[in-house]
């Protein structure tokens, strides 16, 4: 960047009265479009600083090359602050230019020796102007440090350009410096490149962020099922106006070449939609006759570059395999390809003795099928043949049932004989070598119906022959005496005699118990059909049934003896928890039955235990009852509840109670208790003790408040921890006894409150410091030194208070100035070394006389660490007599003036201060430099 430099100085006046020198200026400096502009009062942070920049002006100054940085050195004054200038650390070893937000390189950088540093929060730069050392470069520093600003005003506006260009001033101007791939004033326009076509079988997408097939438009190209891309994927919109690569092509996926040659007894047939095998490319085999496909019928290229299946083979036809047919004399078979494969022939033909039904000939066909099935040799046949009645026909049939060779036997049933010739044999000629036989009956003896009953018989065969059946019966109130039925054998013999009727007989009767008496009359025989028996019950019981029985036909009493029941009392129950214990003579709780009642152990009887059934069938006395005995009533624990089960009322015997404590308190005793048989508890009930947790002691500088419902440091206490003043909780103020008999969290600690780092002594000065607590924190105490021709500004002793903030700013050690020595008027010259600064500590001085002139006085003078030259400033006489002439000296401002211009200037001053105080303008009381901002230069 070219500066142009315009600097007016206007001195308003420069008067000397009195020894005094009073000097007001002006201090702006300006140019045509860049203007700077500086601060000094009041200084300020760095962020301050930026921010009054941007409020007033444009930007601090953040200085982006060699020229602007010694322009700046050149004309801003020089500040013992120095100037905060528009750089900062982002990250670590990254510093930032704040108005374009770029990375400074590093060969750009301009720090002082050994900065920067990486003491921590020195993250803002500030430059050294006007410095005898490291002057014009850069030093990194505390942001709140308090500095000069630099400003400046550009023309360069946000919106002069676009984002895809930077803005570069020029004299008066600016212009816009497009980025790579954009045109146009304001960089607006995106350069363009040629429009692109989706390729054959295939397709594009593209990404334009500056507008369709324009700079950095991005676009992949992608291929059809069964198609690949030859060539780069994606391409991209260069700044050249043209794409990085040619758009690719989509060319169709390749399977391997098929061999027609290998295909036997068939051939090959393809077709090629889209190129020689190729994707969707398909091929059949087409086999000869009598051949079938092995594999797949068609197979297609896919969209892998690979067929769908293997080529397949034409394989000859087979037909089954032949099995001479039973009884064949041969089969004869002919085979051209193979056996039993297409082409072949078989001839059939028959054993003698035996037809040939079907075709003699069979072949095998294109389909793998037999012209014709084999032909059956069967035998001759004979009439058929049916069993004799009441026989049975057994044959044997080695060629089929009544066919040549059957040969068959006729036999009898049991109980008939055979009439004629028992086997024939169907002969060569179709025809029986003799007829069926017959078979008749066997015969047995006549019988005759016995006395007192009957005779009734059937005869299947004849009467009284084989398989006749008779049945005896007697008449009413007679018993058969033998067997019923009688059956004439297969040997001519009944298989039992006729049997005869004896009288029908009923039991033997005794008198039933408690029976009187019991009375019998027998017309026919004693017990016998026809006799009654009449029964009589004894006084005090009860006859029940009949009173007559009857012996029947069927040899059964017409009714059962009756039964003498003793008389009934009403039933009885044991009581409630207890016993009933009876005797039981004639049956229970009958006339003469006893009964005694008892109770349970827990229970006592109420009434009387034992009670009779008498005649009239009541009972002598009501069965009693028994209730449970009663235990003392139970309460519930302090802090607890007691759960308790009556199975026979509140507080009885085999009452349950169990006791349990609220949460956070522990039973002491047993749990569980039971009303025992004597009416006492099994056991006392038991108490709730609170749970108790660790004892906590108040943190060292801290207090502990706790709150205790249940005892100290017990369950549910509630304890806060607090702070004294200057420390600050480490972890959580409250803590609660849980019911597990545990602190909620541990106890906080009170740490003493840090205070900010003070990382190093200030420049040219020492820092000593104590700590009681730890490091910079909490009534820490430094006390800062300044080394020798260093003055302290500022407090020496600061403290680290309770809020956790230093009690003064940090002091500064400033350079002992001494009082500049002018010997522009005076006739001596005047040679000086600043080893730290301009007329400051250790600054040494060399004075001597001009010619004519002889020294009056120390020619060698030193700055001391008070500010105090070591001796007063010598005087140069003139050698020879001086008329006229007069020296006014004042300190180390020596005027050499002849008396008509002194007495001119004295009238002319006197002149001055009485227009002046005249005016009201008191010029003593104004300072000689008043600092605030002050706009400086121009580029």
């Amino acid at each position: 960047m070219m500066f142009q430099k315009s600097l007016h100085v206007g001195h308003i006046c420069q008067k000397v009265l009195m020894a005094a020198m009073l000097v007001f200026f002006q201090d702006q400096r300006t140019a045509q479009a860049w203007t700077y502009n500086y601060s000094t009062s009041p200084n300020q942070r760095w962020t301050q600083a930026r921010q009054w920049c941007r409020n007033h002006f444009t930007d601090i100054v953040s200085i982006h090359s060699q020229e602007e940085t010694d322009f700046i050195n050149e004309l801003l004054p020089l500040h013992t602050k120095y100037y905060w200038i528009g750089i900062s650390r982002v990250t670590s070893g990254v510093w930032t230019w704040e108005d374009t937000n770029e990375t400074v390189p590093e060969a750009f950088q301009n720090w002082a020796e050994g900065e920067p540093d990486d003491i921590p929060d020195q993250d803002c730069v500030e430059i050294y102007i006007k410095r005898d050392k490291d002057t014009a470069r850069w030093n990194n520093e505390k942001c709140n440090s308090r500095k000069g600003t630099v400003c400046y005003s550009a023309s360069c506006k946000q919106d002069s350009c676009s984002v895809y260009a930077a803005c570069v001033e020029t004299v008066g101007n600016y212009t816009c410096q497009c980025h790579p791939g954009f045109f146009g004033p304001r960089c607006d326009d995106a350069i363009s490149c040629e429009p692109l076509a989706d390729p054959e079988n295939g397709f594009h997408d593209c990404f334009h962020p500056h507008g369709s097939y324009r700079f950095k438009s991005s676009c992949y190209f992608f291929c059809d099922l069964g198609f690949h891309l030859v060539g780069a994927p994606q391409v991209f919109c260069q700044d050249t106006e043209h794409w990085d690569h040619t758009a690719p092509l989509c060319q169709a996926v390749q399977c391997p070449v098929l061999d027609n040659t290998n295909t036997s007894r068939g051939r090959l047939n393809c077709s090629h939609p889209i190129a020689p095998y190729s994707y969707n490319s398909t091929c059949e085999v087409i086999c000869d006759e009598g051949h079938e496909l092995s594999g797949e019928g068609q197979i297609r290229c896919d969209h892998t570059g690979w067929w769908t299946a293997s080529v397949p083979t034409c394989e000859v036809v087979q037909c089954s395999s032949l099995q001479p047919p039973p009884h064949a004399a041969a089969l004869q078979c002919q085979d051209p390809i193979a056996e039993n494969s297409y082409g072949s022939t078989c001839t059939t033909e028959c054993e003698e003795g035996f037809d040939l039904i079907g075709s003699n000939v069979t072949k095998c066909s294109s389909r793998g099928n037999w012209t014709h099935t084999l032909p059956v040799c069967q035998a001759k046949r004979c009439l058929s043949l049916t069993s004799p009645v009441n026989g049975t026909l057994t044959c044997s049939t080695p060629h089929g049932q009544f066919s040549f060779g059957s040969r068959c036997t006729s036999t009898c049933d049991e109980g008939f004989l055979l009439k004629g010739t028992a086997d024939t044999e169907c002969t060569s000629l179709g025809t029986w070598s003799s007829d069926v036989p017959s078979c008749t009956a066997k015969r047995c003896l006549t019988l005759t119906s016995p006395v007192h009953g009957s005779l009734f018989c059937s005869h299947p065969y004849g009467n009284f022959s084989f398989q006749s059946h008779c049945t005896s019966t007697c008449d009413e109130g007679f018993l058969l005496n033998g067997t019923r039925t009688t059956q004439c054998t297969s040997t001519g013999q009944w298989s039992a005699d006729t049997p005869n009727c004896l009288v029908v007989q009923c039991s033997s009767l005794q008198p039933p118990p408690h029976a009187a008496a019991l009375q019998c009359q027998d017309p026919i025989a004693e017990n016998s059909y026809g006799s009654t028996c009449t029964t009589e019950c004894e006084e005090g019981f009860d006859l029940i049934g009949s009173n007559v029985t009857k012996c029947s036909s069927r040899g059964n009493w017409t009714h059962t003896l009756p039964v003498c029941q003793a008389k009934r009392c009403l039933s009885l129950t044991s009581p409630v928890n207890g016993t009933l214990t009876c005797s039981t003579p004639h049956g229970q709780f009958s006339f003469g039955s006893r009964c005694t009642s008892t109770c349970d152990e827990g229970f006592l009887l109420k009434g009387t235990a034992d009670t009779e059934c008498t005649s009239l069938g009541t009972w002598s006395s009501d069965v009693p009852s028994c209730t449970a005995k009663r235990c003392l009533t139970l309460t519930s624990p302090v802090h607890g509840s007691l759960f308790c089960s009556h199975p026979y009322g509140n507080f009885s015997f085999q009452s349950h109670c169990t006791s349990t404590c609220d949460e956070g308190f522990l039973l002491n005793g047993t749990r569980t208790t039971q009303c025992t048989s004597t009416g006492q508890w099994s056991a006392d009930t038991p108490n709730c003790l609170v749970k108790t947790c660790p004892r906590l002691d108040s943190p060292p500088h801290g207090s502990l408040l706790c709150s205790d419902p249940h005892g100290e440091f017990s369950f549910a206490s509630r304890c806060t921890s607090s702070c004294d003043d200057g420390f600050q909780l480490n972890g959580r103020a409250d803590t609660e006894c849980t019911s597990a008999g545990k602190w909620s969290r541990k106890k906080a600690k009170c740490k003493a409150r840090p205070c900010p780092l003070l990382a190093k002594a200030p420049h040219r000065g020492r820092m000593n410091c104590s700590h009681p607590h730890s490091d910079f924190s909490y009534e820490s105490h430094c006390n800062f030194e300044c080394s020798e021709g260093f003055l302290l500004i500022g407090t020496p002793t600061v403290t680290c208070n309770s809020s956790g903030n230093w009690s003064q700013d940090l002091p500064t050690c400033q350079l002992v100035q001494c009082e500049a020595i002018n010997t522009t008027s005076l006739p001596m010259s005047m040679n000086c070394t600043h080893p730290l600064g301009n007329f400051s500590f250790a600054s040494y001085c060399l004075l001597s006389c001009d010619d004519g002139f002889s020294m009056n006085g120390s020619g060698g003078l030193l700055c001391t660490s008070t500010g105090v030259w070591s001796d007063t400033l010598p005087k140069c006489l003139d050698d020879s007599p001086v008329a006229g002439a007069i020296f006014f000296s004042t300190g180390f401002r020596v005027l050499y003036i002849s008396v008509p211009i002194f007495l001119f200037l004295v009238g002319l001053a006197v002149f001055i201060f009485t227009r002046f105080k005249s005016k009201g303008a008191l010029i003593m009381a104004a300072p000689l430099y008043e600092e605030h901002w002050n706009p400086a230069f121009e580029s």
